[in-house]
Parts: structure tokens; sequence; C-alpha cells
């Protein structure tokens, strides 16, 4: 049976949950609620999974917070002995216009603390990375607190059905690979 890992990136806590930079964890739980699927608090994060015509993924939200998310995904990978291709990694994008998903099979970290430690703990820039639209619309000096803000009331009206496009990019990542998925669904 073929795994797949899944982590969508964010802060754990109250005070995080409807922030942009929460989107991987956002994403996870709106997969989850549509499968019916409850996550269980396990060594270094949220865990639980779905079997998917043949399949078995892996949904992890890191306890670790955000600057640390690399030893939960290195733990799990391990522990799941899931092949570094069928590891993806959900996060936000300042560089994307809102709602937009972009997959891309390696890169650089793009200055996101996340994906910075990640690529140290696995030694490696070449690993799926599924990244979320949240836009830079924010003044100078106040990228943090944008990033660590809520999403505003016209955010909040388009993100249900962004939440539903990226469960349908994780499920063709699962079930029809890379390639296809990038072609399906990146710049929609």
């Amino acid at each position: 049976m073929k795994k797949f890992l899944v982590v969508g990136l964010g802060n754990i806590g109250e005070k995080y949950e409807n922030t942009r930079h929460n989107i991987g964890f956002k994403v996870l739980d709106t997969y989850a609620k549509n499968e019916d699927l409850t996550f269980q608090t396990d060594k270094l994060g949220d865990v639980t999974s779905h079997k998917l015509k043949g399949r078995t993924i892996i949904f992890l939200k890191p306890s670790t917070y955000m600057n640390l998310s690399g030893k939960a995904v290195q733990y799990w990978l391990t522990k799941e002995k899931v092949p570094l291709e069928n590891l993806l990694i959900i996060t936000d994008d300042l560089n994307l216009p809102f709602g937009s998903l972009r997959l891309k099979t390696k890169g650089s970290d793009g200055g996101h603390n996340g994906l910075k430690d990640i690529q140290a703990k696995l030694n490696t820039t070449a690993y799926n990375r599924f990244r979320f639209g949240i836009s830079d619309t924010f003044s100078k000096g106040r990228q943090v607190d944008y990033v660590l803000g809520e999403w505003n009331d016209d955010e909040m009206s388009k993100l249900k059905e962004r939440l539903q496009k990226s469960t349908q990019l994780i499920q063709s990542f699962v079930l029809a690979g890379v390639s296809n998925t990038m072609n399906t669904f990146n710049g929609k």
C-alpha cells in the first residue's frame, strides 16, 4: 500500500487558529471535516489518516510551532516509512495572490521559517510543497502582523471555496501524481 504524508503548517493555540499563517492547519481541518476524520494528539503533532483507493494518507499538524516544523516532519516520515516523493507540505505564501494555489516539487524556502527548518532537517530542497497564496497587502514593516493577522471579511467570503479546492489538490496529488496535479491546479 502506498503511503503519503501530508503536513499542514501552522502554529498551535487558539490565538493563531484563524490567522493567515495557519492555512496549512485550515486545509487539513477542511479535509478531515469532509471525510469525517478526527485528529489525535500524538508525538510532535496532531495526526489522522485516510484510506483513498488503496493508498493511505497520513495528515500531520505539527505541534512544534511553525519555525520548528522540520522535527515533526522528519519524525513522521521515518516512523511511517513514507518516501520523500510522497511528502506534501502545505504552507502560506505572501508572494501569491490571495487564494491562488501552487504546487512545486522543489525550491527555496522563500523566507518562510517553517520551510527553512524542514529543509535543514531533511537536508534537501527537493520535496513537494503546496503554497496557498495569502497575498502581500500589508504596509512596509508590517509583515509579521499581517501573516499572524486574521482573515479580513473579503478573504473569509472566498476562503471556503478555496479550502475545498485545496482538498481536491491533495486528492489529485495522491491519486494522479505531482505532475498531473500541477497541470490541473497551479494558478487556479
